[in-house]
């Protein structure tokens, strides 16, 4: 069995554990700096909780020594503390950020990796999944003109004018807003601004937007730099969003106060586990001599898995990470250092056994 440190016990933490536990091939040892949080999260005898203060560089340094792999599933802003040990203690790193600095510092830390360790961040929905999506569906041209990746985690049930309810973490939500965005256009990266570009579409019969927001293509611009025309990433949301967001954010000058904006965010809105994931990947290019279309579309709801109801981005965001890990050590990643989630094969993720609610979801259009 192997045995893997889980740092962050809330929704996504768990899920993870829960996931890897169920499979039984894993070994877990799951930490929080909350007792109550460890508390509430029933799992096998398989599973070790732990009390664990992250900012304690030694005792992070005890607690995930011997294990095979760490995995942060915290906020961004102590995820290079977390690789900082992993690469110290010779343990491969796994995390969820979508924040670009934060995977920047990954990277360079990833330079002292030691023979079989890896470091991996971004496993999950967007970065994660919609690159290895993205990346898939590049191959399938001789020539490639056009890449659009949309992705929203949106409520199912929408009551507010913002058509919008907490389903991740605000800080998150946030930084997608307001930092700036990668792409490429002309055939050269640039950095766009959050907020703007924004498109409108349908999707069974109901209305989006989608607008520039940061993160989410994770590496993928610095891999297709050169071989594609238009590389862009846009959240999508119900229509109407986008405009109270600049007004908030832009208008009122909130995005320097983030720290308010946060406060604000969790006092209005509601947090939901009834929600729906929206992946949209669209590609345009030369196939065989033609100008060619394809799109994949997949849509992924609320459920209950393993007796506990957990909401879209739960599932996503959870799955796909354990997914990475199982590839990981059944040998289908490349074995020491930095690694792109656009490395991470679409037919060896889409087929593990941790991706079934991708699979269940996929609608992909053919030429």
């Amino acid at each position: 069995m192997h045995r893997v440190a889980i740092v962050g016990a809330g929704r996504i933490g768990a899920a993870i554990a829960r996931l890897l536990d169920d499979s039984g091939d894993y070994e877990i040892l799951l930490t929080d700096q909350s007792s109550h949080i460890l508390e509430s999260i029933h799992l096998s005898d398989r599973v070790e909780k732990r009390i664990l203060q992250i900012g304690r560089v030694d005792n992070l340094h005890q607690e995930i020594r011997g294990c095979d792999a760490v995995i942060s599933a915290c906020g961004y802003d102590v995820n290079a503390l977390v690789a900082e040990a992993a690469a110290a203690t010779g343990v491969s790193y796994f995390d969820l950020t979508e924040d670009n600095a934060t995977t920047s510092a990954i990277k360079r830390i990833a330079e002292r990796a030691a023979p079989g360790q890896v470091f991996v961040p971004q496993c999950g929905l967007a970065p994660g999944f919609i690159g290895i999506l993205g990346f898939h569906m590049v191959q399938q041209f001789d020539q490639l003109d056009n890449l659009k990746l949309r992705v929203g985690a949106l409520p199912e049930f929408p009551t507010n004018n913002l058509m919008y309810n907490l389903t991740w973490s605000t800080q998150g939500l946030i930084n997608e807003y307001c930092n700036p965005c990668h792409a490429i256009r002309a055939g050269h990266y640039v950095e766009l601004t959050p907020l703007e570009g924004l498109e409108t579409f349908s999707l069974d019969g109901v209305s989006y937007e989608a607008f520039n927001t940061s993160g989410g293509l994770g590496t993928l611009y610095e891999t297709l730099q050169g071989r594609v025309s238009d590389l862009t990433y846009k959240t999508i949301r119900y229509k109407g969003h986008q405009y109270l967001m600049n007004f908030l954010i832009n208008d009122l000058r909130l995005g320097e106060q983030r720290d308010l904006l946060k406060q604000i965010f969790e006092k209005a809105l509601a947090v939901t586990r009834q929600d729906v994931v929206l992946i949209m990947v669209t590609a345009t290019g030369i196939i065989d001599g033609k100008f060619m279309q394809i799109t994949d579309s997949r849509k992924i709801y609320h459920d209950d898995i393993a007796g506990e109801h957990w909401g879209a981005i739960q599932i996503t965001t959870a799955s796909s990470l354990c997914a990475i890990v199982d590839l990981f050590f059944n040998g289908k990643l490349p074995h020491q250092g930095y690694i792109r989630q656009e490395q991470v094969d679409f037919d060896d993720f889409i087929d593990n056994r941790f991706a079934a609610c991708y699979r269940a979801a996929g609608r992909p259009h053919g030429r």
